[in-house]
Order: C-alpha cells, then sequence, then structure tokens
C-alpha cells in the first residue's frame, strides 16, 4: 500500500461552554490514529488526579514568563489569575512527524495561533441549536450552580460573536451527527495536497514509468 508521507495539522475546536467541544474532542482522540491533545503549560497548581506532562506542564510564574519573552508559547492567556499557555516545541515536533494536534482552546487562544501558525491551523466552532437548549445542557451537567450556569451563559454571547473567524461551522443537534462532520472535515484537510509533502516524489516516480 502506498503512504504519502504529510505534514500535521493543528485542529481547534471551539464553542461555548456546554454546546458540545469536549465530547467531541474526546471521542475523536479515542478513535483517530495520529491525533493527539495540545498539553498546555499552567501556573496554577495541579489537582489531586492531575499529571505534570499529561493534564498540563506546571510551572511557576518566573518559568512562564520567561517563554513569553523567548517567544516558546504559540498562544497565551490569563484566567482567574492563572496562565495558561500552548508550548510551541511539542506541537510543531507532532506536526514534523506527520501528526495532528487538537486543541480544546477559545476563540483568544485561536486567533493567536492564526497569527503565528495559520498555514498549519483547520479553526472549527461548534454552536448550539438554540440558547435555550444550550442553557438545557449546562443544567443537566448537575455539577455546576445555578450562578456558575448564569455565568457561562452571559459569557455565550461573546464567544458565539467570534463564529467567523472560523473555517468551519457546525451546529450541534445530535452529537454523533456532529462528531462525523469533525470526522469529514479532519479527513478532507489531511488530503490537502500542501499538506502531502511526499506527493512530489511519488508523482515524480510515476511520470518517470515506477
Amino acid at each position: 500500500m502506498v503512504r504519502i508521507k504529510r505534514r500535521g495539522l493543528m485542529l481547534v475546536l471551539s464553542s461555548p461552554s456546554g454546546a458540545g467541544k469536549t465530547t467531541i474532542s474526546r471521542a475523536l482522540l479515542a478513535e483517530t490514529d495520529d491525533l493527539t491533545m495540545s498539553v498546555s503549560a499552567t501556573t496554577r497548581r495541579p489537582r489531586a488526579n492531575e499529571v505534570d506532562g499529561v493534564d498540563y506542564f506546571f510551572v511557576d510564574e518566573v518559568k512562564f514568563g520567561l517563554m513569553i519573552n523567548r517567544q516558546e508559547l504559540f498562544e497565551y492567556a490569563k484566567v482567574f489569575d492563572h496562565y495558561y499557555g500552548t508550548p510551541k516545541e511539542p506541537v510543531v515536533e507532532a506536526l514534523r512527524e506527520g501528526r495532528d494536534v487538537l486543541f480544546d482552546i477559545d476563540w483568544q487562544g485561536t486567533q493567536q495561533l492564526a497569527q503565528r501558525a495559520r498555514e498549519d491551523l483547520v479553526r472549527i466552532f461548534i454552536l448550539p441549536p438554540s440558547m435555550k437548549e444550550l442553557r438545557r445542557r449546562l443544567e443537566s451537567r448537575a455539577s455546576d450552580s445555578a450562578a456558575i450556569v448564569d455565568g457561562r451563559m452571559g459569557k455565550a454571547n461573546n464567544e458565539i460573536s467570534h463564529w467567523a473567524e472560523y473555517d468551519y461551522i457546525i451546529i450541534n443537534n445530535d452529537i454523533e451527527e456532529s462528531l462525523n462532520k469533525v470526522r469529514s472535515i479532519l479527513a478532507a484537510e489531511r488530503l490537502k495536497r500542501e499538506r502531502q509533502i511526499g506527493l512530489v516524489e511519488f508523482v515524480k516516480g510515476l511520470t518517470d514509468g515506477h
């Protein structure tokens, strides 16, 4: 079987909380070859069940500041008094080896990625079918207080307003249908001519009669 060497891609899934991106991300990672989750660096302390280098790279604020100054991050932001960011080196290595990297980040992080790595980026935004349904999904978790649900609903309008900055939009009426659409996008993006870096040599071999 002929296999063409290709460069990996950066697959971003964004959505307001409750619209389905985390569920889709987990399913995609569980079933897809050559797809890995981006591991962020953070200055917050690890929780009891978290593993350094697997859940996050846990660093102090001094080291995080050095990473910013050395331009070692694709994107970063301060969230609730702690910094979060995407280290470049593991992502660049994965792309070079033909592995795709999945990002579960918001529109701000996506904008920064687009400024630094647009050619490798595939951006998908997940929309809820309605704001009423979004609230129902948030409330059905039963793990968040009414105040937290209200806060997330308050942020949703601002997050949704950035939908036009994305390459693909999926309205998540049904999780399996939405997952199938993401699968199709990933398959198509992997086949783009510019990502198949072994194609020139292969075609040359064909025209030379090999």
